[in-house]
């Protein structure tokens, strides 16, 4: 990597400027399915800085996706910066700055990171330093399960808005995700016929929705022993887990309902559509030992993916990020699942996440340090000049 450059882009980033645009877009309240405010406000800074802005509805009209162009006027290909704008439903944290890091709902994830990725945007058009091609930033809604779906990003894919690779920045700064697995989450909720009814009352052979529930349970406990034979180098392996189990309103009735939420994830190249039926067949199972009706809510969030790690983006990654921090990152897995899944395993192209090293997603305590979001805004800055000075 040139020094020079590297000098340039490092002198041109505008440290406040990139505070104040996470902040303005952090101090906007934004849950999943309710980010149109946050989409209206980046569109808002977008224009403040001439960038010429295009709106999609993308699927979710309510909050009309996002779009800027950085187009250097050469051939070359396009590498996008994509971060989502909605958050989980937890009670908002306005932001703050305080010791140089910046706290409040979204700041880690992932609004700090958009704003990083637009702080490098502008540096490259200020240095005109993009030697080929374009960079495409894009940001949207219905990201955050179980409220969202991810369907922005598939209408985004589906209409052809999308890069010949994409880069997330996501609150994962080390190491270099070069395969993910898939997720789904699950609510499988339990029924019997008939009313509730106090414990001594229940007509004999009533089934037992409360037993069934930790019988399915137990079922997903001993399939998972099964599945974590199923593993990959990077990913880790397959698995199910049970985070919830509900049921009952008082502790000598007989409810009609058990509800059980969980996930289940797979590595590459797990094909999501055999993995739901396996998990269906389960269920079907569970029901007939028990003699209780068994209905399920599954929505895959994102499938399995693996990248080659020899590609021109992870070169152009690794390039700029010595250039950055003096040496490269270690190649391993994504330990959560983020819109990469989905550009990698629909789009077909290559997705890279790296981010600040924030903490407290999806927790009241979010954070982020200033100089993360500086070092983010330098290393995409310089992986859009390497990966889009290629012809």
């Amino acid at each position: 990597m040139n020094n020079t450059l590297l000098d340039q882009v490092v002198q041109s980033i505008d440290r406040q400027r990139l505070v104040d645009t996470a902040v303005a877009l952090v101090e906007v309240p934004s849950p999943t399915r309710s980010a149109g405010a946050a989409a209206d406000r980046l569109a808002e800074i977008l224009a403040s800085d001439d960038f010429s802005v295009m709106r999609h509805d993308a699927d979710w009209p309510q909050t009309p996706v996002v779009i800027a162009t950085l187009d250097s006027g050469r051939p070359g290909p396009t590498l996008q910066f994509d971060g989502h704008l909605d958050t989980v439903h937890l009670p908002f944290v306005p932001p703050r700055v305080e010791n140089d890091t910046l706290y409040g709902s979204s700041s880690a994830d992932m609004k700090g990171g958009i704003a990083a990725a637009l702080e490098a945007v502008r540096v490259l058009r200020t240095l005109d330093a993009l030697p080929g091609g374009r960079v495409l930033l894009t940001a949207h809604d219905h990201h955050e399960g179980p409220w969202g779906d991810g369907r922005q990003v598939r209408a985004m894919i589906r209409a052809g808005l999308h890069g010949d690779a994409v880069m997330l920045p996501e609150y994962l700064a080390n190491p270099l995700p070069v395969a993910g697995r898939g997720v789904a989450i699950f609510q499988v909720t339990i029924r019997r016929a008939g009313a509730p009814v106090h414990e001594v009352l229940r007509p004999p052979d009533t089934p037992d929705v409360v037993a069934a529930g930790a019988h399915l349970v137990t079922r997903l406990h001993a399939w998972n022993e099964q599945l974590r034979q199923n593993a990959h180098p990077f990913a880790g392996h397959d698995s199910t887990f049970v985070g919830s189990i509900q049921s009952g309103e008082i502790y000598n009735q007989s409810p009609t309902e058990c509800l059980v939420q969980g996930t289940r994830r797979w590595i590459p190249p797990g094909d999501g559509a055999a993995v739901r039926e396996e998990f269906s067949q389960l269920l079907a199972e569970v029901a007939a030992e028990t003699g209780t009706q068994i209905d399920v809510e599954y929505t895959e969030q994102g499938g399995a993916y693996q990248i080659d790690a020899d590609s021109h983006l992870v070169h152009a990654f690794q390039q700029a990020h010595t250039a950055v921090a003096g040496s490269p990152l270690p190649l391993g897995a994504k330990p959560f699942v983020d819109d990469g899944n989905i550009y990698a395993s629909a789009a077909g192209i290559p997705a890279l996440t790296h981010g600040p090293a924030a903490t407290g997603a999806h927790t009241l305590h979010e954070a982020v340090p200033v100089d993360e979001l500086v070092r983010v805004a330098k290393v995409y800055a310089l992986t859009a000049v390497a990966f889009c000075g290629r012809t």
